[in-house]
């Protein structure tokens, strides 16, 4: 299905019209090269297919041929180009997607369209605008709050190194761009009112080299320091779009494991908040009568308190908030240890910035404000810092405490996240970073909220420092290889 053209179909701007004509000139040499090229551009659509799951509704500016949108797999898939000889190739050869002839620059071509979409990508030919905050504003009105942009381009840096291999016949002739620093982008899409929430550089040899070249930018392009001097820069943006009077309800999750003198306080402590609240205890098969504990506060609150009880199947806290979340009816997703370490009456502040809308996910921190005595041992405060550097690096978000059990996001973004949940697998029995890792892969917004931790009133910490470190450091591994190494 092909979309009618736009008025705009050539570009009344005489740079534009040169430009326009110079790609459609050079339509057969640019499939030659990229044959040639066949490992850098395979890299890239690998990585823009990991950015973007397929099935999405997609809308692609600047989409050349249309080999990158078809190897994004949409459901529903459009592509703008103000190119005519360019899209009649690309609907020649992907007649399932919808092409508009038209300036993306201009309002009438984006008219046109019908969205909202998922993601809108912007792959090289951001250089090429001639007024970049201005057309971001545009795609504004193709927007939901859900929606994620994606620019990807060349780094500055590399302009010398593009330049000298055109000349030397190493490289096709380009077209002349704008080779903008990330700084400037992050200032125009400020500017434009959309929030950069992940950044990626990749490709440090953009060759195959007998193999070498995919090897090295699969495990060595995506370390600290050395993504800067990778050649391809990928961002994704949100709009920014805030909602003062939304009212949201919560689903409060209490995972519980031989903490039966702690379930009637989280209860009795528990605020009101939300349009709507239910609490879920899940117990994860006590021994000192936690289960039994559960059901006689639900029985004793019934009336005051939606509660359900719920006992686990398998183990771990990982294994609980899976069958709590699949259990709970309301728009807000939240977990309340059961230690109540964290205490109940700072859960309204977590919910508030979910339904403002000023983060997609939320992570608690227990690491701002000063501690009760013996709330952290000093061993486990050093671990914590040292993950937290490591797993901050992994999400490309600042994260100071990933252990802490205090995460908030809504159901309908759980519900994506658990649908690609294959991605990673069953991998973690804590539970919290099935959720970070689930929510940077599925590029939500992530906020730490810090809160006042208290040291235990009933019961142990049920966490082991030595084997869980261990586990903790295979987790490192494993989310360097699906999240870096891709």
């Amino acid at each position: 299905m092909n979309l009618a053209p736009s008025a705009a179909a050539v570009p009344a701007n005489p740079r534009k019209q040169r430009l326009m004509e110079e790609i459609e000139q050079g339509l057969d040499e640019a499939e030659r090269w990229r044959k040639i090229n066949a490992a850098y551009h395979e890299d890239d659509h690998k990585f823009m297919r990991f950015l973007i799951p397929p099935g999405k509704r997609v809308l692609e500016i600047g989409c050349g041929t249309g080999e990158l949108l078809a190897a994004l797999e949409p459901a529903y898939g459009v592509g703008i180009d103000f190119g005519a000889k360019t899209l009649a190739r690309a609907r020649a050869r992907f007649p399932g997607l919808n092409f508009i002839l038209g300036d993306a620059e201009d309002r009438a071509t984006l008219q046109a369209i019908e969205g909202p979409f998922d993601y809108i990508v912007i792959a090289d030919t951001i250089g090429m605008f001639e007024d970049i905050d201005g057309t971001l504003r545009l795609i504004h009105q193709l927007c939901a709050p859900s929606t994620r942009i994606l620019i990807s381009y060349y780094s500055h840096l590399w302009e010398p190194v593009l330049k000298s291999a055109e000349a030397l016949g190493l490289r096709r002739k380009q077209p002349t761009i704008n080779y903008i620093a990330t700084a400037d982008f992050l200032n125009l899409m400020d500017l434009a009112d959309f929030e950069v929430i992940n950044r990626e550089q990749r490709q440090l040899l953009p060759l195959r080299l007998f193999g070498l070249g995919p090897l090295v930018n699969k495990y060595i392009a995506p370390l600290p320091g050395i993504r800067n001097l990778c050649l391809r820069t990928y961002l994704v943006g949100r709009p920014v779009r805030l909602f003062p009077e939304r009212r949201l309800s919560a689903s409060i999750l209490v995972p519980c494991r031989n903490e039966c003198g702690n379930i009637e306080n989280a209860v009795r402590r528990m605020p009101r908040f939300g349009s709507a609240q239910e609490i879920l205890f899940v117990e994860g098969n006590s021994s000192d009568g936690t289960f039994e504990e559960c059901e006689r506060v639900r029985d004793a609150y019934r009336g005051v308190w939606d509660i359900t009880v719920l006992k686990q199947d398998g183990k771990g806290k990982g294994d609980a908030v899976r069958k709590g979340f699949a259990a709970a009816k309301h728009d807000v997703l939240m977990i309340l240890d059961a230690d109540l370490t964290m205490p109940p009456e700072a859960l309204p502040k977590y919910h508030a910035v979910i339904e403002s809308g000023k983060a997609d996910f939320v992570n608690g921190t227990r690491l701002v404000y000063p501690m009760e005595n013996e709330a952290m041992r000093p061993l486990n405060f050093i671990a914590n810092r040292i993950f937290a550097y490591l797993f901050s690096y992994l999400v490309n978000t600042r994260l100071t405490d990933t252990l802490c059990g205090t995460k908030v996001l809504m159901r309908k973004d759980y519900e994506a996240l658990a649908r690609e949940r294959a991605y990673f697998g069953n991998f973690d029995p804590f539970g919290d970073f099935d959720l970070i890792f689930g929510a940077a892969k599925q590029n939500l917004k992530i906020i730490e909220t810090p809160i006042h931790y208290k040291a235990r009133t009933f019961g142990e910490t049920q966490i082991s420092r030595f084997r869980d470190g261990w586990l903790l450091l295979k987790m490192v591994w494993f989310a360097y290889r699906k999240l870096k190494a891709i």
